[in-house]
C-alpha cells in the first residue's frame, strides 16, 4: 500500500477519536477577551501529546499584552525528534476563540454532532483544525515512526487579539528561527482543498475629536467633540470610501469583496460614559468634550502604508484647516504588513501534492481577507515557508452556531499526514 493510501486508512481509524478531541476543545470556553482558561486547553493537549513522545513545554508570556495573574497568557509548544537529523515541519494554532454573541441555538461550548457537522464557538476557528493536525501527526507517528528531522505541535494564544502574547512572543524568542523550524502549517478555516499563502495587511488607529464640555440646555457655550467626529466621519463615507473601491488587488484574497481596500469603523465612543448594567440613573446634560473612533484599515500588496495613513491625515489636516474649532488626535495602534508565500516554496508544493493524492482535484490558492499568525512567523521568525491550511469554512468564523464539517476535518487531517509523509521521509 502507498502513502496515501496507508496514511487515509490510519486517520479513517481515527475518525471517532478526532471528533472526541475537537469536542474536547471546544468544550474549553478559551475565551479572548479577556484570556479565560488557556492554561485548561495546553494542560489536555500538553498531556496527550506527551503520551506520544513529544517533548511538552508549556509557555507563559509574561509581559505581553494582556498577560496577568488572573489571565495568564499560557502556549504550548511540543516536539517529536526523529531518529536522524531532517527539517522540522511545525503546526501551529491557537486555541483562544472570540466572545460568543448573540443568535446561538445551540450551546457554543456543547460541541454537539448533528449529522456532519460539530458546533461551538471556535468549532471552525480554528479548534478544528488544531484536532486535525494532532491527529494528522498521531496517524504518521504510527505508520512511520523512524522518519527524518522533527514534527511540532503548537497551542498558542490571543491570535484574536493580534498574537501578541502567543506567535509572536514566542517568534521574539527564536522557537519560529529557520535553523529551528523549516516549514509551517497553520490550520485555519480556508477549506480542504485550499492552500493559504498568506494576508492582506492592516493598520489600526484611534482617532480622537476634542471638544469642549458645557451645559446641554447652552450648546453653544460648548464645542461638541461628536459633532467634530460626524464631520469626520462624512469625509470618510462621501471622500475615503469611493477611493478604497478604486483600488483592486492582484492577490487571490477571498472573498472576491476582500480584493479591494477596505475600512472598518471598529468602535465609536463620545461624551458621557455608558451607565453600569442595571443602573436606572438618568444622564446629565453636557456637551461632549471627547470622541473617539477605532479604524481599521485593510490595505493590499501593492500599496504603500505611508500612502495608506496618509490618506486618513490627508482628511484630518483639511478639515482642521477648514472647520472651526476642529482639533483631532491620532494614535497608532498596530500594523502589519501584507505576506504571500511563494507557489513553488516547499510546504506550498508538498500540499498540493497532498491535496490531489487526497481528494482527487488540484488545489487551489488563496489569500485570507484578515490577518493571522503568519504574520509574525514572517517579520519576526523571518520564517517565510509557511502557509493556512485547514478544515472549516472562512465564513463561520465569529459567527452564531459556529461549526466544522468533521468528514472535512478527517480530509484535512489525511492531508497533513501526507505532507509529512513528502518533507520528512528519505
Amino acid at each position: 500500500m502507498d502513502h496515501p493510501a496507508r496514511l487515509s486508512a490510519e486517520v479513517e481509524r481515527r475518525r471517532d477519536d478526532l471528533v472526541a478531541l475537537a469536542q474536547d476543545l471546544v468544550r474549553i470556553p478559551t475565551l479572548n477577551p479577556p484570556g479565560r482558561n488557556y492554561r485548561e486547553i495546553c494542560d489536555l493537549l500538553a498531556e496527550r501529546l506527551a503520551r506520544q513522545g513529544f517533548a511538552v513545554e508549556l509557555l507563559r508570556a509574561e509581559g505581553a499584552p494582556g498577560d496577568c495573574a488572573a489571565y495568564p497568557r499560557w502556549n504550548l509548544v511540543a516536539r517529536r525528534e526523529g531518529v536522524r537529523p531532517g527539517d522540522c515541519v511545525h503546526f501551529n494554532g491557537h486555541h483562544d476563540v472570540v466572545e460568543v454573541g448573540h443568535g446561538w441555538t445551540r450551546d457554543p461550548f456543547g460541541g454537539a454532532v448533528e449529522g456532519d457537522r460539530l458546533y461551538g464557538r471556535g468549532a471552525s476557528d480554528m479548534k478544528g483544525g488544531l484536532a486535525s493536525a494532532v491527529i494528522a501527526a498521531e496517524a504518521f507517528l504510527a505508520i512511520f515512526p523512524e522518519f527524518a528531522g522533527a514534527i511540532e505541535i503548537s497551542a498558542t494564544a490571543d491570535e484574536e487579539s493580534g498574537g501578541y502574547g502567543g506567535v509572536a512572543w514566542l517568534a521574539e524568542r527564536g522557537y519560529f528561527a529557520p535553523d529551528r523550524v523549516q516549514h509551517v502549517l497553520i490550520p485555519e478555516p480556508l477549506h480542504k482543498d485550499q492552500i493559504c499563502l498568506g494576508h492582506r495587511g492592516v493598520w489600526w488607529a484611534e482617532i480622537e475629536t476634542k471638544g469642549r464640555i458645557a451645559h446641554g440646555s447652552m450648546p453653544f457655550l460648548g464645542d461638541s467633540a461628536i459633532r467634530h467626529m460626524g464631520a469626520l466621519l462624512a469625509e470618510i463615507e462621501e471622500v475615503l470610501y469611493p477611493l478604497l473601491a478604486t483600488k483592486h488587488t492582484a492577490m487571490p484574497v477571498i472573498p472576491a469583496g476582500a480584493r479591494q481596500s477596505t475600512l472598518n469603523i471598529n468602535s465609536i465612543h463620545g461624551g458621557e460614559a455608558e451607565p453600569e448594567p442595571g443602573s436606572t440613573a438618568l444622564p446629565a446634560p453636557c456637551v461632549a468634550d471627547r470622541c473617539r473612533i477605532v479604524i481599521d484599515r485593510r490595505f493590499l500588496i501593492e500599496e504603500d502604508i505611508a500612502q495608506v495613513k496618509s490618506e486618513i491625515t490627508d482628511l484630518i489636516a483639511r478639515l482642521t484647516e477648514n472647520r472651526p474649532g476642529f482639533s483631532c488626535e491620532i494614535r497608532d495602534l498596530f500594523e502589519v504588513q501584507p505576506t504571500m508565500t511563494d507557489r513553488d516554496a516547499p510546504v506550498v508544493r508538498s500540499t498540493a501534492m497532498a491535496i490531489e493524492a487526497v481528494l482527487g482535484r488540484v488545489a487551489g490558492y488563496v489569500v485570507s481577507p484578515g490577518t493571522y499568525d503568519q504574520k509574525h512567523i514572517d517579520r519576526i521568525g523571518r520564517l517565510k515557508n509557511c502557509i493556512a491550511y485547514g478544515p472549516g469554512q472562512l465564513e463561520q468564523a465569529h459567527q452564531p452556531d459556529e461549526w466544522v464539517g468533521i468528514g472535512d476535518m478527517v480530509d484535512s487531517a489525511k492531508v497533513m499526514a501526507l505532507v509529512l509523509a513528502e518533507l520528512l521521509l528519505d
